[in-house]
């Protein structure tokens, strides 16, 4: 989990490097982690290491979305599909922070493309209607991912309307300046 967390944060700092080699680490633990499945049942499905896989798959998915890269599947990963469809639903709020520190930069290049991710994202888990007990609060997970992107929707539409308007503001300023300085 550590090192899941510690790789998101340096994904967030765009040090992709570092993201890359902690998840590769993760990958290795997880690999470990696995061997206890068939030994050990009841450790294995007991939520611990299920919790860790989803940090895992947050963190290799965030890791992918910021990059550009391809998204590893819950097979490539080495998990189930309810740590990794958790783990989907959790990248998703951290695609939100990468849109609202861009929109603090004011660098709207990659926004919409994150959130058209984050809608892909919703789409697919909200197409699974599987009880709670298999999907591990899934739906729960789900709910919130809507309420993330409907969020990061408004923001961005304000953000994007509010740099139109500035736009048309500074155009509307140099016309009025070459009015009255040539007049």
């Amino acid at each position: 989990i550590q090192n899941s967390a510690n790789s998101i944060r340096a994904t967030h700092r765009g040090e992709f490097q570092q993201a890359e080699q902690l998840v590769e680490k993760v990958a290795s633990i997880a690999g470990e982690i696995n061997l206890l499945r068939d030994k050990h049942p009841v450790i294995y499905y007991g939520g611990y290491v299920e919790d860790a896989l989803k940090e895992y798959a947050e963190a290799s998915a965030t890791l992918s979305f910021a990059t550009g890269a391809a998204l590893a599947g819950p097979e490539e990963l080495g998990m189930g599909p309810a740590p990794y469809l958790n783990g989907l639903a959790d990248a998703v709020g951290e695609l939100r922070r990468f849109i609202l520190d861009s929109l603090r930069r004011g660098d709207f290049s990659h926004c919409e493309e994150l959130l058209d991710i984050m809608d892909e994202v919703y789409t697919i888990l909200v197409s699974m209607d599987f009880p709670d007990a298999v999907t591990r609060g899934l739906r729960r997970s789900t709910d919130v991912t809507r309420s993330i992107l409907e969020r990061t929707r408004g923001d961005l539409t304000l953000a994007l309307r509010q740099q139109r308007f500035e736009e048309k503001l500074a155009a509307l300023e140099g016309r009025l300046s070459e009015h009255s300085g040539g007049g």
